[in-house]
């Protein structure tokens, strides 16, 4: 394995702990930050005290309230959370200078050669998570080790406000004794595969021939193989420029009519096509994201030779996506579209031919607009 030092800092209950910060007063309580626990509101982040009580996010704000009925909403405050992320991602700039950040939380830090030249990547850790608790107020867990794979799981391992160092010696017993379930990458439908083929471990899936991973899990299968050795060379990449631009909305009824589900797309496209264009911005790949009734996610992507731009553009690639999932046969609650793979605007870049899409009924559109919350949300990463 290389010699590098990989941290991974991952705020605890960020969101929540924004919260509590500013208000004192909802510190020590059982705190949800979501939506309407009498609508269809759904839980963005929750504190510890809430997860007390099996509260997770995902979860609809109606059944938290069921779970822990003395438990406190308060609305998300967007620009307050992206405000102070961006002070913690002044305190990393202070210790290196390759972070990748993952979110608006949590970020990888390559301290191989760190620019404090502390010689412990456990001491920058330490240093890094007391700056800012004392400057921010935060507290925040790390994961210490010598790839991305190990530092991120090890983040997660005494939380809230820990740390965990896997050393290079450590590495290979632990990720053998590792629950298939903690590995990063495996979901529920992956684990439950998993599961089939009799792999709870580590160490059972290190029993596996890499062309059968392969053959089973796609590329996906190439990096089980390798990180179940101890294999991960995959470098801390500092990201510039934004990263995806997408809306989605969360609908006040359950949907199953297809014709109602494209209609609500459409506008969902034309919201993420405007944000496009404001920003001078072309995409590759267009997402989709759909939640069912019974709050399961799944996601469809496509990836394009050329750019694409408008709403068009997009919807000319919906319904095929559309047809790979479930909308229609389960009732759906969410719908999402995100655009990525995005690229500067100029005169040279190859787009994609606006395709013809037909019009929808007018009954099916006033049907759609009808159902289209004002809880849609867009969503700049």
């Amino acid at each position: 394995m290389p010699d590098r030092k990989i941290l991974h800092i991952d705020m605890d209950a960020f969101f929540a702990s924004v919260e509590q910060l500013d208000y004192p007063d909802l510190r020590g309580l059982p705190l949800i930050v979501g939506g309407d626990p009498a609508g269809r509101g759904v839980v963005a982040a929750c504190s510890y005290e809430a997860r007390r009580f099996g509260i997770h996010s995902a979860m609809s704000c109606a059944r938290a309230r069921r779970l822990c009925p003395q438990a406190r909403f308060v609305r998300p405050r967007k620009e307050r959370y992206r405000e102070i992320s961006g002070r913690i991602m002044d305190v990393f700039r202070r210790y290196a200078d390759k972070i990748e950040p993952l979110s608006i939380d949590e970020a990888f830090l390559d301290v191989t050669t760190n620019l404090l030249n502390i010689p412990s990547a456990t001491w920058t850790a330490h240093a890094i998570r007391r700056e800012i608790y004392t400057t921010i107020g935060l507290t925040a867990s790390a994961g210490v080790s010598c790839n991305k794979f190990l530092a991120k799981i090890a983040s997660d391992m005494n939380k809230p406000d820990g740390l965990t160092v896997i050393t290079p010696k450590q590495a290979l017993p632990f990720i053998r004794s590792l629950p298939i379930r903690k590995f990063y990458g495996v979901g529920r439908v992956t684990e439950q595969r998993m599961l089939t083929m009799g792999i709870k471990t580590g160490a059972d899936l290190l029993q596996y021939p890499r062309r059968e991973l392969v053959n089973r899990f796609g590329k996906s299968g190439n990096f089980f193989y390798d990180v179940v050795r101890g294999n991960d060379n995959r470098p801390v990449c500092p990201r510039r420029g934004r990263k995806s631009i997408g809306s989605e909305v969360t609908l006040k009824e359950d949907v199953a009519n297809k014709e109602q589900i494209l209609v609500i797309l459409t506008r969902i496209a034309t919201q993420v096509a405007e944000a496009l264009a404001k920003k001078k911005l072309s995409a590759g790949t267009l997402i989709l994201k759909i939640r069912y009734s019974d709050f399961v996610t799944v996601t469809r992507s496509r990836t394009l030779p050329t750019m694409f731009t408008s709403d068009r553009d997009m919807m000319a690639m919906i319904p095929g996506l559309l047809t790979s999932t479930e909308a229609g046969e389960k009732k759906v609650r969410l719908l999402g579209i995100t655009a990525t793979n995005l690229r500067s605007r100029n005169r040279h870049t190859p787009r994609q031919l606006q395709l013809p899409f037909p019009e929808h009924p007018q009954a099916g559109i006033a049907r759609g607009r009808s159902i289209f919350s004002q809880q849609s949300s867009l969503r700049h990463v």
